[in-house]
């Protein structure tokens, strides 16, 4: 970290702790923009784990910072309901939120996960092992040696983009729609440089629904095949289903699929650049990749957030909880809790218990392609571990304006040309 980055980190924790308590607003965007939220997650976690924000561009709500306190709400279903959203910005009533499973209570969520979780089950993975590794090597070897290049446009991007159009089935010459549709979904009008304004946003979103009308279209006439599209086509419980809910499942599947993984391949290759101990670890001992993919999906956190409704009063934390107020459980909180994580702020490869974290949630909203994810990661690692002694970070990445996505826009770097 350079003397600059030290500098705005310690204006951060001074702005955070000048604060008074109830004036706290984690979810403001331009906070992980510039990787200044950490501090107040942190005053939070330690004076007041369960926060009511009272006015914020969200409007009011509240903030969960610890571990236990998160798992006790993702695994409570009953109490703190997906319907009507999963992100802080999403507002009762507001016209428009779109119906998709991961923003539904059982037991119209459990069967509609069900119809598409086949595509992401072992024997599917299986197949798709040896495609994900002949792409990502024919990824790095396309890469420039001894130049600056942008890491997330020419690998995070392109072999996320890659699978998602195969699970899919669309045609690989529209796999970088996907990565600007799914990125207009996030986009905050006016802070990203893809969208000004919501109308244009909505235009974005109607070619959007249109192109997978179309996929819809041929696969229901089609007989039924192992892709998303005919799942949903074909599946006796969401083949009726309206065409608002299935662009909404098109949605959540685009941005799971897509975002996450990205923004972990982009935050696994800083990590290592900041932790060159843990960088000279993993070449000495390349064993250690799943290990340090776990690791990277924690300290990475991809969503850094997802939030529920309460449907009664609850106590948590000796506050109560009203009937109706928005919960936001702050994964990357979670996941940096000294409580339950030993040297929460650490990264290090080799831990005793690596996949314990919070980035997936728990409970039946757990993430769905949690193991493709990890695949992509642990062989994108094999494969350029093969190839390159070193990826350098050459400059402080781009973060997306965002308190959801938890991402990078662009992360110049450059692979040394071997002595």
């Amino acid at each position: 970290m350079s003397d600059g980055n030290i500098d705005l980190a310690a204006e951060a924790r001074a702005q955070a702790y000048a604060l008074p308590l109830d004036q706290l607003n984690p979810g403001d965007p331009a906070l992980f923009r510039t990787d200044a939220h950490w501090p107040i997650l942190e005053r939070l976690r330690k004076e007041d784990p369960v926060h009511y924000t009272a006015e914020s561009e969200y409007g009011p709500y509240w903030s969960i910072t610890k571990y236990n306190d998160i798992m006790a709400v993702d695994t409570n279903h009953e109490v703190f309901s997906s319907e009507g959203g999963i992100t802080i910005a999403s507002q009762e009533g507001e016209e428009g939120p779109l119906p998709m499973f991961i923003a539904m209570d059982p037991p119209k969520h459990d069967v509609q996960r069900k119809t598409v979780s086949p595509a992401v089950a072992p024997a599917n993975l299986a197949i798709l092992g040896p495609l994900i590794r002949e792409r990502a090597a024919k990824i790095l070897d396309g890469l420039p040696i001894g130049q600056e290049f942008d890491w997330v446009d020419k690998v995070s991007m392109e072999l996320t983009a890659m699978t998602l159009a195969t699970l899919f089935d669309m045609p690989q010459e529209d796999r970088r729609k996907l990565t600007y549709w799914s990125d207009v979904v996030t986009a905050v009008p006016g802070k990203s440089p893809l969208v000004d304004t919501i109308e244009q946003k909505m235009q974005i979103f109607i070619e959007y629904h249109a192109y997978f009308t179309g996929l819809w279209n041929q696969r229901v006439n089609a007989p039924p095949g192992g892709d998303l599209i005919s799942m949903l086509a074909h599946g006796p419980e969401t083949r009726n289903m309206e065409p608002r809910e299935y662009f909404g499942n098109i949605v959540l599947l685009t941005v799971g699929g897509n975002d996450t993984t990205r923004n972990t391949i982009t935050g696994s290759v800083l990590a290592l650049n900041q932790n060159p101990d843990q960088y000279k670890k993993l070449r000495e001992n390349p064993s250690l990749i799943p290990s340090m993919v776990s690791e990277t999906i924690r300290w990475q956190t991809p969503l850094a957030h997802m939030r529920r409704i309460a449907t009664q009063d609850y106590e948590l934390g000796g506050k109560t909880i009203k009937k109706g107020d928005k919960v936001v459980m702050w994964y990357v909180s979670g996941n940096r809790d000294d409580e339950v994580i030993e040297r929460p702020n650490d990264y290090i490869i080799d831990r005793a218990r690596p996949r314990n974290h919070l980035s997936f949630g728990f409970g039946i909203h757990r993430c769905v392609g949690n193991r493709l994810a990890e695949l992509q990661l642990q062989i994108i690692w094999e494969e350029i571990l093969k190839r390159f002694p070193e990826i350098k970070v050459v400059e402080e990445p781009i973060r997306t304006y965002s308190s959801f996505v938890k991402g990078y826009e662009s992360m110049k770097v450059i692979i040394p040309a071997r002595a």
